[in-house]
């Protein structure tokens, strides 16, 4: 296999991170934090993973997480290890029409066609949610590229049962902004591998369905 098909080290450290703050496992997410800075995910880095976090699976999770790395920072500093911290956002998020606007164009990029559908007209404040804060606010911050961003949101929605629809939807994302097959597939193996059969099954069904297409 490719090389460059591969997740780096990095980007499968993403995953357990993602997956452990989700379900609410503070004492693997312990770890897996631990080994994100080793392998070396910045500080900045690991702060948007926890903090996406929320929109996936809520405030609780997202803050608990975040207090665990707080934590563990404070720790390694003692130990003296000098972690990354690595960039901030390049830009200020725009407010108002223009965040509204910024926030469909990525999610049209990002799905690869404008999305609409019976549900939004049903509930337009979930639309108009996903667009300004979801699309806007979280994927216009630069400093965690969107193919790692994806990564982290499908392990999230791998360790959620009943989010397979979510699951499925944000595969066909990755795939659109690049994830090869092969790096799904490691994701999967690190799934299984470090988080749970169980996650790693869901999504191996979820890839399965699409492929099939």
């Amino acid at each position: 296999m490719n090389q460059t098909q591969l997740l780096t080290q990095q980007q499968q450290a993403i995953i357990p991170i993602a997956a452990f703050a989700a379900v609410g496992d503070l004492h693997h997410l312990n770890n897996a934090l631990n080994h994100g800075l080793d392998v070396g995910l910045t500080i900045n880095e690991i702060k948007e993973i926890l903090t996406q976090v929320y929109a996936y699976a809520g405030f609780p999770r997202s803050i608990n997480a975040l207090g665990i790395f707080m934590s563990i920072l404070e720790e390694r500093q003692q130990k003296g290890l000098n972690d990354k911290e690595g960039p901030a956002p390049s830009a200020p998020i725009p407010m108002g029409n223009e965040l509204l606007l910024l926030g469909t164009a990525n999610q049209t990029k990002l799905a690869g066609e404008p999305v609409s559908g019976k549900l939004f007209d049903f509930a337009p404040a979930i639309d108009n949610y996903l667009k300004t804060h979801l699309f806007g606010d979280i994927f216009a911050r630069d400093n965690l590229s969107w193919q790692d961003r994806e990564i982290a949101t499908i392990a999230m929605l791998a360790v959620i049962n009943g989010a397979e629809p979510q699951l499925k939807a944000h595969i066909n994302i990755g795939m659109n902004i690049k994830l090869t097959e092969n790096q799904l597939r490691t994701l999967i193996d690190v799934l299984a591998k470090q988080v749970s059969i169980e996650s790693a099954d869901r999504t191996q069904a979820a890839l399965s369905q699409i492929l099939k297409k």
